[in-house]
């Protein structure tokens, strides 16, 4: 008698499939943790809508790596190990997701890597699969890994779908159809001519994604005060840092609430009542010659110059916040393309996506952020007297400045 088979109804694709295995391993409770995960941390505090989670992340990525292994003719074996690597790819996200794993000393693949091979989910996984060989596939290495964690992967592809979708914010739209139907497998991902627009889009979304919901200025802040927090908890050996895969969200909130750290209980508050500490700087990196100069200043440097902005200022040292947006990668842009049997980088076949390689620093941004009551006191603040900024670029300050009157 042929296997049953099950679906999931995905708020994204519609019907998913599932065989007896994948509906086992979604079963387990390291896997069911994940429905308490949300995908985007506190992000649902500026956009009400996110409160979507890890664990239909993980079920749209094994759906979009199961067609891409499907377009690519692989073997069923390694369709079926595509799917299950798909599925655990983020298994040792930690609670708010990369929320907390901003604070942790290893990355969320490593407690990926420890919850396959150490707990209960290997017993299971073994029954079909080599767990190492899953590991290679959640972490980009071999001949499949491209597939789930690469340049152009499908966990990108599902969480800029997935998160538009949910925020309402309509940049996250790709044709993800068209950009797997033209992709092949060889020393990595290989993009034919034919899905370079599709791509293109998928690029400009993550770009625009990034201000809007990703990178947005509350998103860093609200990030920063909960990360501060739980490095807090970490060191005075409220929670083991090695064991946070263990938590869910509620239950760190829970550790927040009720634990011995008057700081940690403040910060919690805070964000429940949605009381937010308040931008009163901000300069936009390409307002600097060399503004990758910036992603070089230490946390040390950081942490010292906000202790000495509260010291000047009268402020508590723990209520003053610099900030710095993430570097803006955009691996997708290494990306080979094969035109006429020749292979060329996405950057250079593409003026749009070259655009974008140029255009990367003009939305990050460094911004400080004090408590609302004591935004008053900030009116002639210069970040540059606490930090030493790279030099300002006043040819393209006065540029823009010049291309603005003429708007007018």
């Amino acid at each position: 008698m042929s296997e049953k088979k099950k679906f999931i109804r995905d708020s994204v694709y519609g019907d998913i499939n599932l065989n007896n295995f994948e509906v086992r391993i979604m079963d387990m409770p390291q896997f069911q943790r994940l429905r308490r995960i949300k995908q985007l941390g506190l992000i649902g505090l500026i956009y009400p809508g996110a409160t979507h989670t890890r664990f239909e992340h993980s079920i749209g990525t094994m759906h979009l790596g199961s067609k891409l292994a499907e377009e690519l003719n692989l073997e069923e074996d390694e369709i079926e190990l595509i799917r299950a690597s798909a599925l655990l790819h983020d298994i040792g996200h930690g609670p708010f997701s990369h929320v907390s794993e901003g604070v942790l000393s290893v990355p969320h693949e490593e407690l990926t890597k420890f919850v396959v091979t150490k707990t209960s989910m290997k017993d299971l996984l073994e029954e079909k699969f080599d767990v190492n060989e899953i590991i290679d596939i959640v972490t980009g290495k071999g001949h499949l890994g491209p597939i789930v964690s690469g340049e152009l992967d499908v966990d990108r592809m599902d969480y800029l779908l997935r998160d538009s979708h949910n925020t309402g914010v309509a940049y996250g739209i790709i044709d993800y159809e068209r950009i797997i139907s033209n992709l092949r497998l060889d020393d990595g991902l290989i993009l034919d001519i034919k899905g370079v627009q599709a791509a293109e889009g998928a690029l400009v979304s993550r770009y625009f994604m990034y201000p809007s919901v990703y990178q947005h200025h509350t998103t860093r802040i609200v990030n920063s005060m909960f990360r501060r927090a739980l490095k807090r908890v970490f060191d005075e050996k409220i929670i083991n840092e090695n064991e946070i895969y263990r938590y869910d969200d509620a239950e760190l909130i829970g550790v927040f609430r009720h634990c011995d750290n008057e700081f940690a209980n403040d910060i919690m508050s805070r964000l429940d009542e949605r009381r937010i500490m308040k931008r009163v700087k901000s300069i936009r990196l390409d307002n600097f010659k060399h503004p990758e100069k910036m992603y070089k200043i230490k946390q040390e440097t950081l942490r010292k110059a906000e202790e000495e902005i509260a010291e000047d200022y009268s402020l508590d040292k723990d209520y003053v916040f610099i900030n710095i947006a993430e570097y803006p990668r955009f691996d997708e842009m290494k990306t080979q393309v094969s035109v006429d049997g020749k292979l060329y980088p996405l950057t250079e076949i593409s003026n749009i996506i070259g655009a974008l390689s140029k255009a990367r620093f003009n939305i990050p941004d460094i911004s400080v952020y004090v408590k609302e009551e004591e935004k008053s006191k900030f009116t002639k603040f210069k970040l540059e007297n606490y930090l030493d900024l790279p030099e300002i670029d006043r040819e393209k300050f006065h540029g823009i400045h010049y291309d603005q009157i003429k708007l007018f």
